[in-house]
């Protein structure tokens, strides 16, 4: 991956100077971040926000969000308060800067959600926090956004379930600091947006509702995730590609903890996934798996490189698929197979571990069985998973295989929505690799922790498999 060409981290408001991500020195940060602090600040409390978790706010902090981005930028303060609002639009230039012990609340009364935006490729057009074709703009602060998107206030299926942000189209986006929680829906959705930094975020949506993604990030370039601990009830960290492809990505020092997986490429994955870096994070409470790496409607994913990975109390520890479902987003007609290649993934340590940790193995349900199986490496007949190296990999795995499950037939499932448990129980404890060309294990070592009657690894249609 060529790091240079990761976007600059603006670290003022008007800004004005770029600090390179990489090989910046340390009085380069400095300076800018002075520069920040001279910046012109607007209080929501000067435009009549009041703080006492009752009034609604929506309009006090719009009112300064303009004010400040007429005034040709500078930082919106949020003093300690509990503010509860509706849709509220960032503009460029600008920086919402939460204090410490300042809450953004969102309303639990959809009529308080702006319906005049973009619509977005998946999902409802309601959400908390908006923003369309801005540039420079930052969250940051102590405080917490707060999208209060309970079961009883959205109870799924009976209506819209905002999202806690979404953002189309914009360029310098920063995320620092700031506590996100509880979204009706995905937590923060960018759409084809550039030049992004998430730094020491903490996103908590375990337990809240449905489809409570942490970051999800659709056809975006130059991102740098880092320092971040999130804790979400579906896909953690999620790249789509519904239409542009996501490109030159890297996360680095996250704790990620997921209802269904970590990290997750696709489902939406027409634009494809290139050059991606994730490092040195831990992967914990995962009971759906944790690696997915899904490339199901076209387009490529190439130059993946996972490395420093410790897993504990997960499933799946690790789920390639290239598939033919071949969705185009309202492109019309089907999306040709694409292809994936280039993948490689070292210096894992991973314990894979049933959901309920009381159940003896023997007990588990197909369902549960299947959500604690092997590697899964597949691709489908006549479109094989390419150049894959696994390297420096130990995997301890319960052991819960019969020896009919030993014998057991994969169906195919082409076009399914890709989900390895789907598949059922494999006839692998260790490794399933199917329609797949030069896949290589390196030092990688695979354990039982009980008696499994299935082979270790299994290989179907399997060509320059290497294993030392």
């Amino acid at each position: 991956m060529n790091k240079k060409a990761l976007h600059p981290l603006l670290m003022g408001i008007v800004a004005l100077a770029a600090v390179p991500l990489f090989g910046s020195d340390n009085q380069a940060l400095v300076d800018a971040a002075k520069q920040a602090t001279q910046a012109e600040v607007f209080s929501i409390k000067s435009y009549g926000a009041v703080g006492d978790g009752a009034a609604m706010e929506t309009e006090a902090v719009q009112k300064t969000i303009d004010a400040c981005h007429a005034a040709g930028g500078g930082v919106v303060r949020v003093p300690a308060g509990d503010y509860v609002i509706g849709t509220i639009t960032l503009r460029s230039n600008i920086t919402l800067s939460l204090d410490y012990g300042a809450s953004l609340l969102g309303s639990q009364d959809i009529s308080d959600y702006a319906t005049n935006l973009i619509e977005p490729r998946e999902g409802w057009v309601h959400c908390l926090i908006y923003a369309a074709n801005a540039t420079n703009v930052t969250i940051e602060g102590l405080g917490v956004i707060d999208g209060r998107g309970t079961r009883e206030a959205f109870p799924w299926g009976k209506g819209p379930n905002p999202r806690l942000m979404r953002m189309e189209n914009c360029d310098h986006l920063t995320f620092s600091g700031v506590t996100y929680k509880r979204p009706a829906f995905w937590g923060l959705h960018l759409i084809d947006c550039r030049n992004i930094h998430f730094d020491a975020v903490t996103i908590d949506s375990r337990d809240n509702n449905r489809g409570n993604d942490g970051i999800d990030m659709d056809g975006c370039e130059n991102v740098l995730v880092e320092n971040c601990d999130i804790n979400s009830g579906d896909d953690a960290v999620c790249l789509k590609s519904s239409l542009n492809p996501c490109r030159n990505i890297v996360v680095r020092n996250c704790k990620i903890s997921s209802h269904t997986a970590p990290l997750k490429f696709g489902a939406s994955s027409h634009g494809g996934f290139i050059d991606i870096s994730i490092t040195n994070c831990y992967f914990h409470d995962s009971p759906m798996g944790a690696i997915k790496l899904e490339l199901v409607d076209g387009g490529r994913m190439e130059n993946v490189d996972i490395s420093r990975i410790v897993m504990e109390e997960v499933g799946n520890p690790l789920f390639i698929r290239l598939g033919s479902r071949g969705k185009t987003y309202g492109k019309g007609g089907k999306a040709p197979v694409g292809s994936v290649k280039n993948i490689r993934i070292s210096d894992v340590v991973a314990e894979v571990t049933p959901e309920d940790r009381t159940k003896a193995t023997s007990d588990l349900t197909d369902r549960e069985k299947a959500s604690v199986g092997p590697i899964m490496i597949t691709g489908i007949p006549g479109h094989y998973v390419e150049d894959v190296i696994l390297e420096n990999i130990k995997i301890s795995y319960p052991g819960c295989g019969s020896e009919e499950e030993a014998k057991r037939v994969v169906p195919e499932d082409e076009d399914r929505y890709p989900e390895q448990y789907f598949f059922g129980v494999l006839p692998a404890w260790g490794a399933y690799i199917r329609h797949a060309r030069n896949v290589e294990f390196k030092n990688v070592k695979m354990s039982l922790r009980g008696e499994d009657a299935r082979k270790e690894i299994v290989l179907d249609d399997v060509e320059g498999f290497v294993e030392n």
